[in-house]
């Protein structure tokens, strides 16, 4: 199940985004770059504004037995200048490769076209090829205005119109 996220999503929504950037950013960066106590006030901080903006998606897998959502994956996207930007899709690791990323990519690309979106842009990062597999096989492509970021590669889907 897809909903948005609420208020009583932070702490686990917090919680997923520190685990799965972990995955991709150990061995690379500086550990305090992406969980030490300031970055992860931060990210508490920027997520807490997102979810009061609506723009927070929340991916729920049937707890054990049947009971309850557990939460499988998070999504946060936003609006500038027309274009929107997925800035987060997250999916338990031990979730990866279950459809989780797939249904939290699409209800984002079904509410960008609800919002009248032509294009959307992401930034991933250079050495997360897992994650780039993943947008390329949705039909992310090279910004070719922008290809770089920063450590992050810039990439652009362009929205198919709905067909009817």
């Amino acid at each position: 199940m897809i909903r948005y996220a609420t208020a009583t999503d932070l702490d686990a929504v917090t919680a997923l985004h520190a685990e799965a950037r972990a995955t991709y950013y150990r061995g690379h960066l500086p550990e305090s770059a992406y969980a030490g106590p300031e970055e992860l006030a931060r990210t508490r901080t920027g997520w807490a504004g997102a979810i009061e903006r609506g723009a927070v998606l929340c991916a729920e897998i049937d707890g054990e037995g049947g009971e309850g959502g557990e939460l499988a994956g998070i999504a946060a996207y936003g609006e500038r200048d027309g274009v929107m930007f997925l800035t987060q899709l997250h999916v338990v690791p031990a979730l990866w490769r279950k459809g989780v990323g797939g249904a939290l990519h699409a209800a984002c690309v079904e509410a960008w076209r609800a919002a009248g979106a032509t294009t959307a842009t992401l930034e991933v990062f250079e050495k997360n090829e897992r994650a780039q597999a993943f947008y390329a096989a949705h039909g992310w492509t090279p910004d070719p205005a922008s290809p770089r970021s920063g450590d992050h590669l810039v990439l652009r889907l362009t929205l198919a119109p709905e067909t009817e």
